[in-house]
C-alpha cells in the first residue's frame, strides 16, 4: 500500500477542492480571489523563469536526438492521442472533460519528477535536466498555441482573446524571470524551500478560485461517478500508450539504456504546476474546474505508475551489475 501513497500536494489540492465545495467564494469575495489569482499566476511564472537555466538547456542540445524525441512525445504524440480521445461520444465522456483531456495532452513535461524518476531508474540525469527544462521553455509558447488551435470553437472557451492574457500573465513574467536570473538566481536556489511553499500556495489559490466558480455555476451537477470512472480509465490508457510508445521508440532508434530511461520518464509526464495556472488564463472561470480534473487525475496516476516503473528499472540495473559481462 505504501507504493500507492498519495502525493501530499495532491492531498492538499483535494482538500482545497473540498473547501471550495463547502465554502465557495462568490460576489465581491470571488472578485477579490480572482484578482489575487491573477497576481499569483504572474508571480508563479516569474519564479519559473528565474529557476530555469536557459544556458543549461542550450548546453545540453548536443544530445539533440534525445531532446527531439522527448519534445515529439510531449507536443506531437500526446496531442494526437488526446485528439483521438476527444472524439469519444459525449455520452461516454462529457464535452468539458474531453476538452480537459485534450488540454492535458498539450502541456509540457514536469521538471522535478522527471529528473527524480530518471535518477532512481539509473537513467541519464544530465539529459533529463536539459530535456525537462527545454520542454517547459517550449511549453510557454507551444501549449497556449496548441490549445487555441485544437480547442477553438468547441465551447471550451479558447480563442484569440486569450492571446493577450497569455502574454501578460504567463510569457511576460516568465521572460522577466529569465532576465532577472543572473541577479536573483543564487538567492532563489538558496531559498528553494520557502519559495516552494509560495509556488504551491499560488496553485492552491488557483484551484480554490476555479472550483468556487464551478460551484457557483452548478457545473458539478453535470457529473456522476460513472463519468469519473471513465475519466480515470481514459487517463490510464493515455499514460500506458505513451509509456509503450516512448519505450519502444527509444529502443527502435538505437538509444543506450540510460537514454531510453530518460526518454520514457521525460516524455510521459505532464506538469500539474504549469497546467493549473495556464488553465485559468485560457478558459473561463466557470469552466476551469472541469477542465483541470483530467490533469489532476493524470498527475496522481503518473506518479504511482512511474514510481513503480523506476524501481523496476533500478532493480534490473542492479541485477545486471551482479552478472559478469
Amino acid at each position: 500500500m505504501s507504493r500507492l501513497r498519495l502525493d501530499p500536494f495532491v492531498l492538499a489540492i483535494l482538500a482545497t477542492v473540498g473547501v471550495a465545495t463547502l465554502l465557495p467564494a462568490s460576489g465581491a469575495v470571488a472578485g477579490g480571489f480572482g484578482t489575487a489569482t491573477t497576481i499569483a499566476v504572474g508571480l508563479l511564472f516569474f519564479l519559473y523563469g528565474a529557476r530555469l537555466s536557459t544556458q543549461e538547456a542550450l548546453d545540453g542540445l548536443r544530445h539533440w536526438r534525445l531532446h527531439a524525441v522527448v519534445l515529439g512525445a510531449t507536443f506531437v504524440l500526446f496531442p494526437l492521442l488526446g485528439l483521438a480521445l476527444f472524439a469519444l461520444p459525449s455520452s461516454v465522456l462529457p464535452a468539458q472533460l474531453a476538452a480537459g483531456v485534450l488540454f492535458l495532452a498539450v502541456l509540457p513535461s514536469t521538471v522535478q519528477s522527471s529528473i527524480a524518476f530518471t535518477s532512481i531508474a539509473r537513467g541519464n540525469v544530465a539529459a533529463a535536466i536539459c530535456s525537462a527544462s527545454l520542454s517547459n521553455l517550449a511549453g510557454i509558447v507551444l501549449t497556449p498555441l496548441l490549445a487555441a488551435l485544437l480547442l477553438a470553437g468547441d465551447g471550451a472557451g479558447v480563442d484569440g482573446s486569450a492571446v493577450l492574457g497569455i502574454v501578460l500573465q504567463l510569457l511576460a513574467p516568465f521572460v522577466a524571470g529569465q532576465l532577472a536570473r543572473r541577479w536573483i538566481g543564487g538567492w532563489i536556489s538558496a531559498h528553494a524551500a520557502p519559495l516552494k511553499l509560495v509556488d504551491r500556495g499560488s496553485i492552491l489559490l488557483v484551484v480554490y478560485t476555479a472550483f468556487s466558480a464551478g460551484m457557483t455555476e452548478g457545473i458539478w451537477h453535470r457529473l456522476d461517478l460513472g463519468h469519473l470512472l471513465v475519466l480515470g480509465a481514459v487517463c490510464g490508457v493515455l499514460l500506458a500508450a505513451v509509456l509503450a510508445a516512448t519505450g519502444w521508440g527509444a529502443r527502435a532508434l538505437g538509444f543506450a539504456r540510460a537514454d531510453r530511461i530518460t526518454i520514457v520518464f521525460c516524455g510521459s509526464k505532464k506538469s500539474l504546476a504549469s497546467g493549473l495556472p495556464m488553465a485559468t488564463v485560457l478558459f473561463g472561470h466557470a469552466q476551469v474546474g472541469l477542465i483541470v480534473l483530467p490533469l489532476m487525475l493524470f498527475h496522481q496516476i503518473q506518479l504511482i505508475v512511474c514510481a513503480a516503473l523506476a524501481r523496476r528499472y533500478a532493480a534490473a540495473s542492479e541485477g545486471r551489475e551482479l552478472v559478469p559481462a
